[in-house]
């Protein structure tokens, strides 16, 4: 009985979404878009940008400031951004995570991490983007994803440090402040 309450545990854990925390930004454990196992503990001391991405936005010409930025700042190791695909807002980001690759590697050259296409919003919204929206997980503030680019500023503590509402510019004063500690 206990090998068969085992096998199905193990069974449930992986047919879902990779997405494991328990306390803190830290705890988790994303799955990156190539397949691979990203851990968030690999951030610790760096300051991070969350960004929820789509292929077919408006703002999708934002990838080119968010590769430049992460050019300039990430070179130091100190500074890191992180790519989510998600298609919640009028169905920007059809594509699979293979799709998506492409795409931002040929028109817009990223280069910073990109993790496999998730939900920002709605009943199925990925466990990071709970943590990230809700005070009583992040410690911080309340806030809901408004569309694509939205961008969620995390310290070196793994604290949520700024919410950017996502027509601001990855390269504006305000986030170039806060990644160089201005």
């Amino acid at each position: 009985m206990k090998t068969a309450l085992l096998l199905f545990a193990v069974t449930m854990t992986l047919s879902q979404p990779v997405a494991i925390a328990e306390s803190g930004f830290y705890d988790f454990k994303v799955e990156a878009i190539d397949g691979s196992l990203f851990d968030f503990n690999s951030l610790r001391g760096k300051r991070v940008m969350i960004v929820n991405t789509a292929s077919r936005c408006g703002l999708t010409p934002q990838y080119e400031a968010l590769e430049k930025l992460y050019r300039e700042y990430g070179a130091s190791g100190n500074f890191v951004i992180i790519g989510f695909p998600a298609n919640n807002f009028a169905n920007q980001e059809p594509g699979t995570n293979e799709e998506i690759l492409e795409f931002c590697t040929s028109n817009y050259g990223v280069t910073f991490p990109m993790m496999s296409k998730i939900s920002v919003r709605g009943d199925d919204m990925h466990p990071l983007y709970r943590w990230l929206t809700k005070k009583e997980k992040n410690g911080v503030e309340d806030s809901r994803v408004t569309w694509n680019f939205q961008k969620y500023l995390i310290d070196e503590n793994g604290e949520l440090a700024d919410v950017v509402p996502p027509r601001v510019r990855p390269d504006s004063e305000r986030i170039v402040d806060w990644i160089t500690g201005k």
